[in-house]
């Protein structure tokens, strides 16, 4: 069976006014600000935790292993957490789920001030993984509110996207700027209290929740036909981002990678005022084609030119095809998911990227470290590579 799909004729066309209408939904705004606030902290925790446990303990591998243990914890904390979503309801859940993980917050940045045992450290930010997917929630909540209007989803996920791309594009910045310039606990602080305040905003705007879908038996969406090999090439996309991250980082620094999520926020907003293609696995297809041939520009630049204004203006165009992949996927993800268990569905997509992320850095790492950073730059163009395939085969015989 394939996961090609036709999409529903859209009773209006996207236009450059397309955002303007999208927010005027009654009860949008205020959800989206109240996302806005919550999703923020996703792009602050990981480098706070980082900057917070290295000045602590003296260990960066101390602090990338608390990092990375939370992550393999939201790995599979995560799904539940959105399978309980999609049963009671958000509000219902979304709220205690992340008081959890703001004391899950709090506990690492008090075992860290007062010099706990390292393994406090591991349990304190493992807890953390019940943070709800708030952009999952999000894009359920648009789902809800433009069901049969093709147009109008296909707005929504592009907003989406780019709200993520600027919220994990100042997240990092914010949350460094913190803790350099008042204490090291600073961002993980901030970052529970904005997550906190965010999804209580988000949660009190009932009108726009979608149904709770109570239910005794469910089968998971990974049986459901089209949604592994989706999966796989979100594993692949994810790869792209954790290779390109590293292996930008070691080459030129950190700051560069803002271009990268400055054109996939651009193009993820561009991409939201165009209308829709009918066909939606084609048009994943062609759009990771885009990203396969632009990720090249990045090892093209570092292998010929040695110029970092030339290399960010590749990297600049590079990012301009992750946020059109991301949403074209993300909307498949929504087409091919039972909608009782929408919220799974969307984690799940959210669980394999970050899995991919992991992977790519590690991948990229290690090239880096063996045959240097221009070698390290074919990791993220081989991994682009990877998902056009699966996701052409996954077409054909998913």
């Amino acid at each position: 069976m394939s996961y090609e799909t036709a999409a529903p004729a859209p009773p209006s066309a996207a236009t450059p006014h397309a955002y303007r209408r999208l927010l005027a939904t009654p009860g949008a705004r205020a959800f989206t600000a109240g996302n806005l606030l919550a999703r923020l902290p996703m792009g602050m925790f990981s480098v706070s935790a980082v900057i917070m446990i290295a000045g602590a303990h003296g260990s960066y591998a101390l602090a990338g292993a608390v990092t990375a243990t939370g992550l393999a914890a939201t790995a599979v904390v995560a799904p539940w957490t959105a399978r309980l979503v999609d049963r009671y309801g958000q509000a219902r859940v979304a709220v205690p789920a992340t008081a959890v993980a703001v004391l899950g917050s709090l506990a690492l940045v008090l075992c860290v001030h007062y010099d706990a045992p390292v393994w406090t450290l591991f349990a304190a930010y493992a807890a953390t993984a019940t943070t709800p997917n708030t952009g999952g929630m999000s894009r359920a909540r648009w789902s809800h509110l433009h069901q049969g209007d093709a147009a109008a989803l296909h707005t929504a996920n592009s907003f989406e996207q780019a709200v993520d791309e600027l919220c994990f594009m100042l997240g990092p910045v914010l949350a460094a700027t913190l803790c350099g310039a008042l204490f090291p606990e600073a961002g993980t602080l901030t970052g529970a209290v904005l997550l906190m305040a965010g999804v209580l905003i988000f949660a009190a705007q009932r009108a726009t929740e979608p149904p709770a879908s109570p239910r005794t038996q469910a089968a998971s969406p990974l049986r459901t036909p089209g949604i592994p090999a989706l999966l796989a090439v979100f594993l692949a996309t994810g790869a792209v981002f954790g290779a390109m991250e590293v292996v930008s980082i070691a080459h030129a620094g950190g700051a560069i990678l803002a271009l990268q999520a400055g054109g996939s926020c651009v193009a993820g907003l561009l991409y939201g005022t165009l209308r829709p293609a009918p066909r939606i696995g084609r048009r994943l297809l062609l759009c990771l084609t885009g990203m396969t041939a632009l990720m090249a520009l990045p090892l093209l630049a570092a292998a010929t030119t040695g110029s970092l204004p030339v290399l960010a203006a590749c990297l600049l165009l590079a990012g301009a095809a992750t946020a059109p992949t991301m949403v074209t996927g993300m909307t498949l993800i929504q087409r091919l998911t039972p909608r009782a268990q929408l919220n799974e569905g969307m984690t799940l997509a959210v669980t394999a990227l970050l899995g991919g992320i992991a992977a790519g850095s590690a991948v990229g790492g290690w090239a880096v470290e063996h045959s240097g950073t221009v070698t390290g730059y074919a990791v993220p163009m081989c991994a682009a590579a990877l998902a056009l395939a699966v996701s052409a085969i996954g077409t054909r015989r998913a």
